[in-house]
C-alpha cells in the first residue's frame, strides 16, 4: 500500500497502538531549553525517576539569554531580570544534576535550540524529533517527524524516551514554479498561510512539495517548516533529497564514515510513495509569489509588498470584518493604507525561523554600503548560534552592519518574543525576520510585521516597507 512520508514516519515509531486510537511513540531525540524543562525536572525528582536515554537529549539555553556582548561577557550575572537569569540557572542545575549532555551559555555551540539541533546533526532524517517549543516543526525540513509538547509531555519524553500521540491528517501542499528575484522561502510560507489561513492546517501534518520547495536550499526548507504551526498544523515535512543528505556529511552528530552509506540507503526511502492518500491538497504557483509584509495581529494577515492593507467595510463576513478593524487599531493602521507607507521604529533579523548563515548573507547583501536609515531607532542582527556567529564574521558580514549602524548581538531568541531584554516599546513598528506577530509578542503593545531578511534590511534602510526587488534591481 501506498505511503505517504508522514505515514513511514509514524507506522516506523509505533511502540504500542491503542483501541482508542492513541498510539505510543517512541522518541528518537528530545531537544530542552530553559523555559519548559523546569517543572518536568521537578516532575522527576519527586517521582525518583531518572532519563531513560542520556544521549537522546540535547539542552542549551535560547529564549532568556542575553544578546548584548557586553551582558554575555558576565555570564549569568549579565542577564538583568531576575526570572530570565532563575531560568537559564535552573537548567543549567537540572543537566548538570541529571547529566543531560548540552551547550551553556559560554559553550561557543550554543545558539537557539531549532538552529543548533540540524547544525549538530543531532536531528537526522527519519528521526521523531520533540521539545517544549511549537516551532519543533523546523526540524521537518529533514524528513524528520517534528512537533512542540507541553511541560508534562516533556517529563514523559526524558522519563520513558516515548510519547502518547494521536495520529493526524495527512495534507499535501505543492508549490510549483520558478520564484522570483527577492523572493525567498519566508515569502513562500507567508503566501501559503495567507492563502490557506492559520486554521488551514489544523490536525494535519503538512508535507511541502513541488519544484518551488525543492529549489530550496535546507536552511530555506527549515524557514517553511518552522512556519507549517503558524499554518494550523502540528508538523511540517519535506522528503528527502540529494540536498538533504549534503547538508549532514561531516557533522558532528551524524553517522560517521562507518555507517554513512547505511543511513543514506535508509534515507532515500524518506518519500512519499506514487499514489499516497492525502487528505487534503492545496496547489500554489510560486512563480506568482511576491516578497510579503505581515499587516495584521495574526500570519494570515498578509499581503504582496506592493498591496494596499485591507478595507473592513468591503469584508461581507462579519467575523472577519471584526478581525481586521481589531487588527487595524492595534496596529495603528488606516484602511487602504500602502503597505510601503508603514513607518519602522525598529529592525529585528534572526529568530529560529531566519538566523542562519545564509539568511544573514541575504541581508548583508542588501545592506552593504548603505546606513540605516535616521528613523529607525534600532536594527539588530542575531545569529541563531554561536557557530553562526563566527562563520559571518570571518566573511566579515558583522563589518557590514556595524558599518550601516545595525548592532551585531550574540546569539538567543532575543526579540523574536518579550521574553529577555530585547523587546519593542509600545506601538512600535518591528520589521521582523520572526515568525509570529500576535499582540505583545515582542513586548507589550508592539507591532510586528513579519518579512525576510532582504525585506527587513531594506526596510532598516529606507526606514519604511519597500519591494526588495526594486532594490535588487538598483544594484
Amino acid at each position: 500500500m501506498a505511503k505517504t512520508l508522514y505515514d513511514k514516519l509514524w507506522d516506523s515509531h509505533v511502540v504500542e497502538q491503542r483501541e482508542d486510537g492513541t498510539a505510543l511513540i517512541y522518541i528518537d531525540r528530545h531537544l530542552i531549553h530553559e523555559v519548559t524543562s523546569p517543572q518536568a525536572f521537578e516532575g522527576l525528582r519527586l517521582a525518583g525517576r531518572k532519563p531513560w536515554r542520556l544521549d537522546a537529549n540535547l539542552s542549551m539555553p535560547d529564549h532568556n539569554v542575553s544578546t548584548d556582548t557586553a551582558e554575555r561577557a558576565q555570564g549569568m550575572d549579565g542577564i538583568v531580570d531576575p526570572t530570565s537569569r532563575l531560568q537559564v540557572k535552573t537548567l543549567d542545575d537540572n543537566v548538570r544534576a541529571f547529566n543531560i549532555p548540552g551547550y551553556a551559555m559560554d559553550d561557543p555551540r550554543q545558539g537557539i535550540v531549532h538552529v543548533v539541533g540540524p547544525e549538530q546533526g543531532a536531528t537526522l532524517p527519519g528521526m521523531t524529533v520533540v521539545c517544549g517549543d511549537s516551532h519543533t516543526s523546523t526540524h521537518g525540513a529533514f524528513a524528520a517527524l517534528a512537533h512542540g509538547i507541553g511541560t508534562s509531555e516533556v517529563e514523559h519524553a526524558l522519563a520513558t524516551q516515548c510519547l502518547v500521540q494521536k495520529k493526524m491528517k495527512n495534507m499535501l501542499v505543492r508549490v510549483e514554479g520558478e520564484l522570483g528575484p527577492g523572493v525567498t522561502a519566508k515569502d513562500l510560507v507567508l503566501a501559503v498561510i495567507g492563502e490557506i489561513g492559520t486554521a488551514g492546517g489544523t490536525g494535519c501534518a503538512i508535507e511541502f512539495a513541488g519544484s518551488s520547495i525543492t529549489s530550496l536550499s535546507m536552511e530555506g526548507r527549515m524557514t517553511v517548516c518552522n512556519m507549517a504551526i503558524e499554518a494550523g498544523a502540528r508538523s511540517g515535512l519535506i522528503a528527502v533529497d540529494e540536498k538533504t543528505i549534503e547538508y549532514f556529511k561531516g557533522r558532528p552528530m551524524a553517522p560517521g564514515e562507518e555507517h554513512w552509506q547505511q543511513a543514506v540507503t535508509a534515507w532515500r526511502e524518506l518519500v512519499s510513495d506514487d499514489g499516497a492518500h492525502f487528505d487534503r491538497v492545496v496547489e500554489i504557483d510560486g512563480s506568482a509569489i511576491k516578497p510579503q509584509v505581515s499587516w495584521g495581529n495574526s500570519p494570515e494577515m498578509v499581503l504582496p509588498v506592493d498591496a494596499l492593507v485591507p478595507d473592513p467595510a468591503l469584508e461581507q463576513d462579519e467575523t472577519r470584518r471584526e478581525a481586521i478593524e481589531r487588527a487595524l487599531e492595534y496596529m495603528g493602521l488606516t484602511a487602504g493604507q500602502a503597505i510601503t507607507d508603514i513607518q519602522l521604529d525598529r529592525v529585528f533579523i534572526g529568530s529560529c525561523t531566519n538566523s542562519r548563515i545564509e539568511d544573514i548573507r541575504a541581508a548583508a547583501n542588501v545592506v552593504r554600503g548603505n546606513k540605516v536609515a535616521p528613523t529607525v531607532k534600532q536594527a539588530m542582527v542575531v545569529a541563531g548560534s554561536g557557530l553562526v556567529k563566527a562563520q559571518a564574521e570571518q566573511e566579515g558580514l558583522d563589518q557590514v552592519f556595524t558599518a550601516a549602524g545595525f548592532e551585531w548581538r550574540e546569539p538567543g531568541c532575543s526579540m523574536c518574543l518579550a521574553m529577555n531584554a530585547d523587546k519593542l516599546g509600545e506601538g512600535e513598528h518591528c520589521a521582523s525576520t520572526s515568525n509570529r506577530n500576535f499582540e505583545g509578542r515582542q513586548g507589550f503593545g508592539g507591532r510586528t510585521h513579519l518579512v525576510s531578511p532582504e525585506m527587513a534590511a531594506a526596510a532598516a534602510i529606507h526606514g519604511h516597507f519597500v519591494n526588495v526587488q526594486d532594490v535588487i534591481q538598483e544594484r
